[in-house]
């Protein structure tokens, strides 16, 4: 809990030395007070989704986060915190408090000069920065495919959501709380590659897309909506999110589907075989649109030979 109390510390004081923002703007994500800490873990219930993992005499656990949260969503409840003491080594898609995962994707994040925006583009692009009280000089800083995803997870502030309270990052405090090892399925590298365009046509739709759903509205209702889906565990709507999000009408935003979830999903799944493999009960913690459909983490853990058990929070 210390380690996740200096993450959003942090991210806090970050915040804060953008100045002094306007009125209207997104209050500024902080950390709990000691007494917040203390009633919220009190208090915790369970939320987001759970399955127990079966194999060889060992069970391990598959747990779906989002990557948008509030405060209150942070404290761990006693199931979940019973499976994360049950196991051996906490793994999440990365972990976002180890210092070398944040310099490499500090580093990938930079822009490509090959791959600047048309005139037009960047000046929307600039325009949505500023109506989300971000500072200007991320456009100069930052490749527009990452000043978008910023955008984009940023977009529901207003709605009390915030990147700073991530459920991965907490489960990488929760982690090193309880003296758990914490290990990433994925590398930076990798994950920045999905992000970015593979050339200067696609960074122009990449962008075009997130502009696309910011500009119209759609994006704020969007992440709120998945949000509280996962904070009510409401598994079954989660499961007919193709049918709702109105994320799929063209062959570029199922492309970019593919590319986000079910491309990454088999390398996932062997690395979390792997670690369970190796003879160590894993609690593997990754966004719950992984889990859904026939190509989800626990789908292809059945393929693999594993019992595979949802796990209902009371």
């Amino acid at each position: 809990m210390k380690r996740w109390f200096a993450f959003l510390l942090t991210f806090a004081l970050a915040a804060c030395a953008w100045g002094q923002a306007p009125i209207d703007c997104p209050p500024v994500a902080q950390p709990p007070t000691a007494q917040q800490l203390q009633a919220g873990m009190k208090t915790a219930r369970d939320r987001g989704f759970l399955w127990r993992l079966s194999k060889d005499g060992r069970a391990s656990y598959l747990y779906g986060t989002v990557h948008i949260a509030r405060l209150e969503w942070t404290y761990p409840g006693p199931t979940l915190m019973a499976a994360v003491r049950a196991s051996d080594l906490v793994a999440l898609e990365l972990d976002m408090l180890d210092p070398e995962v944040i310099e490499r994707l500090r580093a990938g994040m930079a822009p490509r000069p090959q791959q600047a925006l048309s005139g037009e583009l960047a000046q929307r692009l600039k325009a949505q920065v500023r109506a989300a009280c971000l500072p200007e000089q991320l456009v100069a800083t930052l490749a527009p495919e990452m000043v978008a995803t910023t955008l984009m997870v940023m977009a529901a502030r207003h709605q009390g959501l915030d990147p700073a309270y991530a459920i991965d990052s907490a489960i990488a405090g929760w982690g090193r709380g309880l003296n758990k090892p914490v290990s990433s399925l994925e590398t930076p590298e990798l994950q920045l590659a999905i992000l970015r365009g593979r050339s200067r046509d696609e960074t122009q739709v990449l962008v075009e897309q997130v502009l696309a759903e910011l500009e119209s509205g759609r994006a704020t209702p969007m992440l709120a909506r998945i949000a509280e889906v996962w904070a009510d565990g409401r598994f079954a709507e989660l499961e007919d999110y193709e049918k709702w999000c109105q994320c799929l009408d063209t062959e570029e935003e199922r492309a970019m589907h593919r590319r986000l979830l079910d491309d990454r999903n088999p390398a996932i799944a062997e690395r979390i075989d792997q670690l369970h493999r190796g003879g160590r009960r894993v609690f593997a913690a990754v966004g719950s649109l992984h889990m859904i459909g026939p190509l989800g983490l626990p789908t292809l853990l059945r393929q693999r030979g594993y019992a595979v058990e949802r796990v209902e929070f009371r």
